[in-house]
This record gives structure tokens, C-alpha cells and sequence, in this order.
């Protein structure tokens, strides 16, 4: 892609969320997009909102699982960045409108108390950067159409990159934990709906360890140069589908001794 198209891409993303209305597939627009191209959409996506006044807070991770990864029909994940205006205090109620289509996941935070660069980031290293970890939801919304209407062609790695990784807000449950006080690959939760339990998963589900994911983020980091940072919080991947979040429904996510969190959408 040229760097207008890039642009211009961009600031559909950008007026999609603004207006609550999706554009259509990116990957019908521009047919031999690459990842690469689709990085950069993300980056000046982000960009126009942080000349808005936005703040960094954090990454998070996406498509760790390997059920969403043969989906997509790929075999990596993807990330996108988080921004201080998608963070939701638990017990939350998200007001009307806020997003077009949302979705919940549940995963396990990481709040890191050092920064952690390059390409040669090793597990012992992710560690000892970590501050905490903690329970939390992750709200997905997807400002591209999910599926063509003309062709019936379904969104795929490029348009979910483009649009953040579908990332839209994060809610962090108050329990706080030293990262080598849990085996987090057996950390679970039950995620229910309106008190239906619609989900369950363990931490292993994320690439067979949520530690594999922040590590798997700092090395393709490092490919554009970039890092994490001390202060930053990190989604290391979900653990369960996507559940359906529409106007009225209430979540909790119950991870057992790691603690608990819950939203509301109005």
C-alpha cells in the first residue's frame, strides 16, 4: 500500500468509530495487502487518535488460540495498542452507543514494572519486568463490516490487524498478584452472561502459556523497532471465544483464587 492509502484507510477506521457505522473489508479494497501494510494502517490509526489527546497504555494480543487461528486460517497472532480511554474500571457499566459490536473475552493482565526490547527477550526475563497480574476482560468491537454483504467474503488477518486487532476496551479486576505466585497456565474462568455461564478456558489456551504471548509481543516488537515500556499493561490473549455482548447484558468472570471481574452495558 502507499502511504495515501495507508492514510486514507486509516481515517475509515477513524470515522467508522466516530460514526458507529462500519466501512467495508479492507482486504477487498486492497486485495494484496500484507500484514506489513496492515501494521502501518494500525499505526496511523492510533496516531489520529492520540493527536485527539489519547494516551498509550498498553498492548494487547490477539488470535493466540489456536481454534481462532484456523479460523482465520492463519498461524500467528496479532496485537493492538491500548489507549486510556478503553480502560473500564470493574463493576463498570459501559454506556448506549459507546461501541458497534461488542464482544467479550477473558484473559490474564500483565502490568510490567520495567521495559522489555529486542528480539532475544527470553521467558525469565518477562518475569522479572512483571509487576502483577491480574484477572480482566477484554471488550472487542470491530469497525469493519465482519462480512462483505455484496459477497459474503468474511473479514480476515489483515482487516482484524487494520482495525487494532479489534481492541476496544479493557476492565481489570482489582486482585493483584506477584506472576510466580499462580501457574498461569492453569489459571481458568467461568464467563457468564446474565448469569448463564456462555464460557470457560485455562491460561494454556494462550499458546500453551499466557508468558509465550507477552514474550511472542516483545520479539515482533522489536522487528519495528519498538518495545514495551514500565508502567504499560498487557493482554496476554483470550482463553475463550468471543461472547456476544448486546445492549442489557451483564458479565462476570469468575477465575476462581485469582479473583473476579464484571461489566455491564447498558
Amino acid at each position: 500500500m502507499t502511504p495515501d492509502e495507508i492514510t486514507t484507510a486509516a481515517e475509515m477506521l477513524f470515522q467508522a468509530e466516530r460514526t458507529g457505522q462500519q466501512c467495508g473489508l479492507l482486504s477487498l479494497i486492497h486485495p494484496d495487502m500484507t500484514l506489513d501494510d496492515a501494521y502501518a494502517v494500525q499505526a496511523a490509526l492510533v496516531a489520529l487518535k492520540r493527536a485527539e489527546g489519547r494516551r498509550v497504555i498498553g498492548w494487547k494480543i490477539g488470535l493466540t488460540s489456536r481454534a481462532m487461528q484456523q479460523a482465520l486460517g492463519i498461524e500467528t497472532p496479532d496485537s493492538g495498542v491500548l489507549l486510556d480511554d478503553m480502560l473500564f474500571t470493574d463493576g463498570a457499566t459501559v454506556p448506549p452507543g459507546r461501541f458497534i459490536q461488542p464482544r467479550i473475552e477473558a484473559e490474564i493482565a500483565f502490568a510490567m514494572k520495567a521495559p522489555l526490547r529486542g528480539d532475544r527477550v527470553t521467558r525469565a526475563e518477562v518475569l522479572a519486568a512483571t509487576d502483577w497480574v491480574a484477572p480482566s476482560l477484554e471488550i472487542l468491537d470491530t469497525r469493519i463490516l465482519r462480512a462483505d454483504p455484496a459477497t459474503g467474503r468474511t473479514r480476515i488477518i489483515t482487516d482484524t490487524v487494520s482495525d487494532n486487532a479489534a481492541n476496544a476496551g479493557i476492565v481489570l479486576g482489582p486482585q493483584r498478584h506477584a506472576p510466580e505466585a499462580f501457574d498461569l497456565r492453569w489459571i481458568g474462568a467461568i464467563v457468564s452472561r446474565d448469569g448463564v455461564v456462555e464460557e470457560t478456558g485455562l491460561g494454556a489456551g494462550v499458546l500453551n502459556d499466557p508468558v509465550t504471548g507477552i514474550l511472542w509481543l516483545v520479539h515482533r516488537l522489536a522487528r519495528y523497532g519498538q518495545g514495551i515500556e514500565a508502567g504499560q499493561i498487557l493482554l496476554s490473549g483470550s482463553f475463550i471465544r468471543p461472547v456476544e455482548a448486546p445492549p442489557g447484558s451483564r458479565f462476570h468472570a469468575d477465575f476462581g483464587p485469582f479473583g473476579a471481574v464484571s461489566l455491564t452495558f447498558a
